[in-house]
C-alpha cells in the first residue's frame, strides 16, 4: 500500500496529522532543516513526536536537508547520530556528503534524498542507488509519466499538494543572492511571491497581473487514480509552516481518497473539504507539471496570497458601515478580503440590515464596521472561516483496536493479555481468592479492564476465564491493566538498537599544477575570440560545441534536467550526466559545501567547483583541509544563475502559451522588480528551459591571489553579451590577453 506523507511543524499539527489520517509525518528540528522559519522541534519535542508516531503506528522522517557548510559537518552527524539513537524511521537529506557520511557511520538508518537534490531522470536514480539510499523525492517539474518509465530500486516519493517552487528545487540562489537568505539553507525570502514587470529591450510588456513567478497551488485530488496506479510510493503534501486546521483538512482529503482507493469505491473528491481546504489555504489549483500542465494553469500572476472563497459583493457604503450582499453564510471572528482594493479584515462586529450587532448571519445583506477603503460592487472573499478552523484542530484522537483474556483460577496469580495484532503483552497480577460473599462477576472484570479513556486504545474484544466464585480486589485489576498498556506501549515504540560506525571516507586526491580558467559563453563570437587564448576550458551550448569540438579546450556542457552521456571533456551540471561520466568538471549547481561532498563524487570529478553560496571563509576552509593538493573551481566573474525554471515566461506572457518563438527573436528580455532591478532571461531551445540570471555581475577578480594562495587553482568566469573589448579586459586582469 502507498504512504500518505503529512507535512507538520509543531506538536499541535502533529496530533492533527496522526488523527486525521497520516500514514507517515515529516518534520524538522531546530537545526539543519529546509524551514527555518517553521515552529519545528527542540530535542526534547522530537524525542516525544517520535514516540508519540510510534505509538500510533505513524513513520516519522526529519529533515535535514540544507546545504552543510565545512564548519557544520561535526554537529550535523551528532545531530543525525542522536535522531537515529531515538528511532527516527528516516532522515532527508540534500548534501551529497552528508548523505556520504551518514550511510557510513550509520549504515542502517534510512536515507531519503530531499527534493532539493534535483532528481530529474533516471541516471540521477542511479546516482542515488550507489550512495545506498532507500528513497528519492522527485524534482516537482517531473511528469508521472516520466516517473513510471523511470527503472530503480529505490522508492519513489513525489508532491502531491501543496505550494510549488517554481525554481526547480536546489537550483534556486535568488533569495540567497539578493537577501542573504539561502533557500539552500532553510532561510528562503519567497522573492518569487513579490511582484515583477516583463521588459523587452527598453520597452515595458503589459501584463494581466503583477505577480510573474507566482505559482497557483498544487492539488492532484481530481487526478488520484492516476497517481495510485503510479510508481509513485509516497504521496507527500507540501506545508511544514502551514496551520493545523491546513493540515488536518488536506490529511483527511487525500485520507479519504486513498481509503476509497483500497476500498474500489468509486474516487470522488469530498466537496466538505475541498469548499474546507478553500476557505483555510487556496492560491488557486493546479495540477502542477505532474501532469504536464501548461503555463496558463500554472501561474497565478494576479496575487500571490490566499485568495478564500468568494461570499458576495460589496452593495453600499457609507461613513460608518460597509454593506454586502451574502451568497453564503458568516460569523462573527471569521476573515474577510475585498478583492479589488486587496484590504480584509476580521469580523470582530458583524450586524444585520437593522444594524443590530449579531453572531452570524446566512445569505443576504449584513453590515460590517467601515475599517478599509473600498469600493461598491467589489467581491468580497472568506479568508478565515472560525467553525472550519475548529472542525479540523479539535480532531478527536485515534484508538488502536487491541484484543484480550484475563484469565483468574483460584490458587493462581490472575493474568492479562493484551495485543494490538502484532505485538502481545502477558502479565500477572496478584493471587486469585475464594469469594466469601459476593464473586467477582465477568461483567466487572469486563468493565475495569475496559477503562482505556485516556489510553490510545480501545477494547474490541475481551476473553473471561474465571472461576465461579473468585476474589480479587478491583484495584488490583487496574493495577494490573495499567501495567499491561504501559508495557504495550513500550513495546510499540521500542525502536532496534542502531550501529554506529567511524568514517573511512577516502579523500579526493586529484590534482593539476598550475592556474587554469573555466570560461562559459554564450554566442559564436565569443567562443571564436577566446579559441586560441590560452583559456583552459570554453563551455558554450551544446550546438556550438559540435561545431568546435576538435579543439581540446572546448567542453561538452550537460543538459541541466535531461540525461547526458558524453565519454570525454564534459562540464556536468546535474547528478544524472555526473553518474554518465567521468573526470568531469562540475558546475556550481551541485551545490557543493564541504569536503565530505568532494570526496563522495571522486570516482566522477576532476575538478569540483564550489557552492556560489559560500563565503570565502567556508572556502579555505574546505582548501585548508585539502592542504592546497587538490583541484578545487570557483566562480569569480559573471551574473551568478539565480533560478532554473521549467516556466516560461515567455509563452505565457509574450506568446499567450501558444506556439513557443519569442525566444528566438534575438531581442533581450528581462523580469524588473520593485526596486527597478533588471534580471535576464535566457532562453534554452533545446532543453526549453528558462535561466534567470542575476541583475549584477558578481566580480571576484580582485580576490584572485587569495584564492591562488589558498591552493585554489582553477576558476569559472560566466559571460553573457560582453563584447570583445570587455573580454580583453578580463583577460588582461587576469594574464590571460597577449
Amino acid at each position: 500500500m502507498k504512504e500518505l506523507l503529512v507535512p507538520v511543524g509543531s506538536m499541535e499539527s502533529l496530533k492533527v496529522a496522526i488523527f486525521s489520517g497520516a500514514d507517515a509525518v515529516y518534520l524538522g528540528g531546530k537545526r539543519f532543516g529546509a524551514r527555518a522559519f517553521a515552529t519545528n522541534f527542540d530535542d526534547t519535542e522530537m524525542i516525544n513526536a517520535i514516540n508519540l508516531c510510534h505509538l500510533y503506528g505513524v513513520k516519522i522522517y526529519v529533515t535535514v536537508n540544507t546545504l552543510i557548510h565545512e564548519s557544520e559537518m561535526d554537529e550535523v552527524i551528532e545531530y543525525v547520530k542522536f535522531l537515529a539513537i531515538n528511532g527516527v524511521d528516516a532522515v532527508i537529506v540534500q548534501d551529497i556528503g552528508l548523505i556520504s557520511l551518514i550511510h557510513e557511520v550509520l549504515p542502517e538508518l534510512d536515507i531519503h534524498v530531499s527534493t532539493q537534490a534535483h532528481t530529474t531522470n533516471e541516471s540521477t536514480l542511479k546516482f542515488f542507488e550507489s550512495m545506498g539510499v532507500s528513497r528519492v523525492v522527485m524534482a516537482r517539474e517531473t511528469t508521472i509519466d516520466e516517473i513510471d518509465n523511470m527503472s530503480t530500486s529505490l522508492e519513489i516519493e513525489a508532491f502531491i499538494h501543496g505550494a510549488l517552487c517554481i525554481s526547480y528545487s536546489g537550483e534556486c540562489l535568488f533569495s540567497s543572492i539578493l537577501m542573504n537568505r539561502s533557500g539552500n539553507r532553510g532561510e528562503c525570502a519567497q522573492i518569487c511571491r513579490l511582484p515583477f514587470k516583463l521588459k523587452c529591450d527598453n520597452s515595458f510588456i503589459k501584463t494581466d497581473g503583477d505577480y510573474l513567478l507566482s505559482t497557483k497551488e498544487l492539488n492532484t485530488s481530481s487526478n488520484f487514480k492516476r497517481i495510485m496506479d503510479s510508481n509513485i510510493y509516497s504521496l507527500k503534501i507540501e506545508g511544514r509552516m502551514k496551520s493545523p486546521e491546513y493540515v488536518g483538512c488536506v490529511t483527511k482529503l487525500y485520507r479519504d481518497l486513498m481509503d476509497k482507493y483500497y476500498n474500489h469505491e468509486e474516487l470522488v473528491v469530498n466537496q466538505e473539504y475541498l469548499r474546507d481546504l478553500n476557505v483555510i489555504f487556496n492560491r488557486e489549483y493546479t495540477r502542477g507539471f505532474l501532469f504536464s500542465a501548461n503555463n496558463k494553469d500554472l501561474m497565478n500572476i494576479k496575487t500571490s496570497n490566499h485568495i478564500g472563497v468568494n461570499i458576495g459583493r460589496v452593495v453600499d457604503i457609507d461613513k460608518k458601515y460597509i454593506t454586502i450582499d451574502l451568497d453564503s453564510s458568516i460569523h462573527q471572528g471569521d476573515g474577510i478580503r475585498f478583492m479589488t482594493s486587496k484590504e480584509g479584515m476580521i469580523l470582530n462586529y458583524l450586524f444585520d440590515e437593522k444594524e443590530l450587532l449579531i453572531n452570524e448571519h446566512g445569505r443576504g445583506i449584513v453590515k460590517v464596521l467601515n475599517k478599509c477603503n473600498v469600493k461598491k460592487g467589489e467581491l468580497v472573499n472568506k479568508t478565515l472561516d472560525v467553525n472550519v478552523l475548529d472542525k479540523y484542530r479539535k480532531v478527536d484522537p485515534k484508538k488502536i483496536e487491541i484484543k484480550g483474556k484475563f484469565i483468574g483460577h483460584v490458587g493462581d496469580a490472575m493474568m492479562l493479555v493484551l495485543t494490538d495484532g502484532i505485538n502481545e503483552v502477558r502479565m500477572s497480577g496478584c493471587e486469585v481468592d475464594k469469594s466469601i460473599n459476593a464473586p467477582l462477576t465477568k461483567d466487572t472484570i469486563i468493565s475495569k479492564i475496559n477503562k482505556l479513556n485516556d489510553t490510545a486504545y480501545c477494547l474490541k474484544e475481551l476473553e473471561v476465564d474465571i472461576d465461579n466464585d473468585i476474589f480479587v480486589r478491583v484495584s488490583e485489576i487496574n493495577e494490573l491493566r495499567r501495567k499491561c498498556i504501559a508495557a504495550l506501549n513500550n513495546m510499540r515504540i521500542k525502536q532496534k538498537n542502531i550501529e554506529v560506525k567511524e568514517s573511512n571516507t577516502r579523500d579526493f586526491n586529484k590534482y593539476d599544477k598550475g592556474v587554469h580558467f573555466n570560461i562559459l559563453v554564450r554566442n559564436e563570437e565569443q567562443l571564436k575570440y577566446l579559441l586560441n587564448r590560452n583559456v583552459s576550458l570554453i563551455v558554450p551550448d551544446q550546438k556550438l560545441y559540435s561545431k568546435y569540438k576538435n579543439y581540446s579546450n572546448v567542453y561538452y556542457r550537460t543538459d541541466r534536467v535531461k540525461e547526458s552521456f558524453m565519454s570525454e571533456r564534459t562540464s556536468v551540471s546535474e547528478l544524472g550526466a555526473l553518474f554518465n561520466n567521468r573526470d568531469s568538471f562540475s558546475e556550481y549547481y551541485l551545490n557543493i559545501a564541504n569536503h565530505y561532498t568532494i570526496n563522495a563524487l571522486s570516482d566522477y570529478l576532476k575538478v569540483p567547483e564550489l557552492s556560489v553560496e559560500l563565503s570565502d571563509e567556508e572556502i579555505y576552509r574546505i582548501a585548508n583541509y585539502y592542504d592546497k593538493s587538490v583541484n578545487l573551481e570557483v566562480f569569480i566573474y559573471g551574473r551568478i544563475e539565480l533560478m532554473l525554471l521549467k516556466y516560461c515566461p515567455l509563452n505565457l506572457l509574450v506568446n499567450k502559451d501558444s506556439i513557443c518563438h519569442v525566444c528566438s527573436n534575438g531581442r533581450r528580455y528581462y523580469l524588473v522588480d520593485r526596486n527597478n532591478y533588471e534580471y535576464p532571461l535566457v532562453h534554452d531551445k533545446l532543453e526549453h528551459v528558462t535561466h534567470l540570471l542575476d541583475n549584477k555581475i558578481t566580480n571576484k577578480l580582485n580576490n584572485l591571489n587569495d584564492y591562488i594562495d589558498h591552493g585554489i587553482n582553477y576558476f569559472r568566469i560566466e559571460l553573457l553579451d560582453e563584447t570583445e573589448d570587455e573580454i580583453k579586459d578580463l583577460l588582461e586582469r587576469i594574464g590571460l590577453y597577449e
